[in-house]
């Protein structure tokens, strides 16, 4: 079963301009950094690696959630909030057309509301929609039982049948491809299941998704992307932190990656607290100084 995303809210209409901050770098140090995220697990335990970042440092953070962690940034009763490029890009400007990693996040930077800054995007750490096909299926398009490419969906494009969880939304187009309104499951597992059994064609998860079975075949994304980039990228209040607080941030795009989103996902959907794989994970990778 796919663990919910860090959903991105309509930044446009929630945020307003943030005012720039007065306090003198020593003062902002010595402030604890609230770190804030929903309150599903999986948004817990993002916010968990940038509060353990921020230790690590030695700053005070702790974790908060809201419904709607936004306009919390935007008050200032968060200091960072984590999110994914492409669905900030999307929230922002949903008529975006970016693509790939650089260009989403670029796009995305230009898009951000005044006060509300980006720091460095984890370019191996993703949380992308990638379509699954049965091993048959991968084979008749030209790959293997473990391998396929994505770029071989257009031409089969007729006749798709194409599932979903319910809730999430995905791509409605890809490439010159525009799929048909998605079967919706209760789950993975039942989808996972009506693809074997021949009922679906694809159906979407995520690069992330820990529930992710090995029988069934990831159509690889290649370049040009032909699937809107999700990669994780730290959003704070402008001259909210040090420079050091924000290097503690920003070292975590050199170390996370999506193996590893995948094992901290797979920890705390079988009960583990998010701030604890957080913390014993970032142990095991230490950030530079």
């Amino acid at each position: 079963m796919r663990i919910g995303r860090l959903a991105v809210p309509l930044l446009a209409a929630a945020l307003t301009v943030a005012g720039c901050a007065t306090d003198t770098g020593d003062h902002r140090a010595r402030a604890e950094v609230v770190v804030g995220s929903r309150p599903d697990a999986d948004s817990a335990l993002l916010a968990g690696v940038y509060v353990a970042a921020l230790r690590s440092y030695g700053f005070g953070a702790r974790a908060a959630t809201a419904a709607d962690p936004m306009p919390q940034l935007d008050s200032g009763a968060f200091g960072v909030v984590p999110a994914f490029t492409g669905r900030t890009l999307q929230a922002l400007q949903p008529g975006a057309t970016a693509m790939s990693d650089k260009d989403v996040y670029r796009a995305m930077i230009a898009a951000l509301p005044e006060g509300v800054v980006a720091g460095d995007y984890t370019t191996a750490a993703e949380d992308k929609p990638v379509l699954l096909v049965s091993q048959p299926t991968a084979k008749a398009w030209g790959g293997s039982d473990i391998s396929a490419d994505l770029a071989t969906l257009p031409r089969h494009c007729d006749g798709l049948v194409v599932g979903t969880v319910g809730g999430h939304q995905e791509p409605s187009t890809v490439g010159s491809c525009r799929l048909p309104a998605p079967r919706e499951f209760p789950d993975g597992a039942t989808m996972f299941a009506a693809i074997r059994a021949g009922q679906l064609t694809a159906g979407w998860t995520t690069t992330t998704d820990p529930g992710t079975p090995g029988d069934l075949v990831a159509l690889a994304d290649g370049k040009p992307a032909l699937v809107r980039a999700e990669n994780v990228v730290p959003l704070y209040r402008r001259n909210a932190l040090s420079d050091r607080q924000l290097l503690a941030i920003n070292e975590v795009a050199g170390v996370l990656d999506t193996a590893a989103l995948v094992e901290m996902r797979r920890q705390v959907a079988t009960g583990a607290d998010p701030q604890a794989v957080a913390g014993g994970w970032l142990a095991e990778h230490p950030l530079g100084r």
